[in-house]
């Protein structure tokens, strides 16, 4: 059965792990789960990511969760634009997460890139998700 929102099942996975307080999570791998990894590892809400090939087009990604005294880093994650309903903003239009405390995860012409990120190159897009 294929997945009708991909990225909305890692979310969820990842919230689901940390309810249940797992060191990890495993996930089907994909280009667009990957590059939003590769943001929240960049801004440290998890210690790591790898992909791992179990046999002829099957891959799978191994999510390391990253904790802080017991606490998990990520308390909020979740998904602004579905598959349904798609959000899309200018970069001067886009609201801080809890006042900055927290990341947008945007998908723009210059690749998957936080808030942050794209202020400083200027870009609007697809906001993918919201993590604080």
């Amino acid at each position: 059965m294929a997945f009708v929102d991909p990225l909305g099942d890692m979310l969820t996975r990842i919230r689901n792990a940390q309810r249940a307080q797992q060191s990890f999570v495993v996930t089907p791998a994909s280009i667009l789960r990957e590059s939003v990894l590769s943001v929240l590892k960049r801004e440290g809400y998890i210690n790591g990511y790898k992909s791992s090939t179990l046999r002829r087009g099957v891959t799978e990604i191994h999510i390391d969760l990253k904790y802080v005294d017991g606490q998990s880093v990520i308390r909020e994650i979740e998904r602004v634009s579905r598959p349904g309903r798609r959000v899309y903003s200018q970069i001067s239009a886009l609201q801080k997460v809890y006042n900055g405390l927290g990341i947008s995860i945007l998908s723009t012409s210059l690749g998957v890139l936080s808030d942050h990120e794209a202020r400083q190159a200027n870009v609007g897009g697809e906001v993918l998700c919201q993590v604080f």
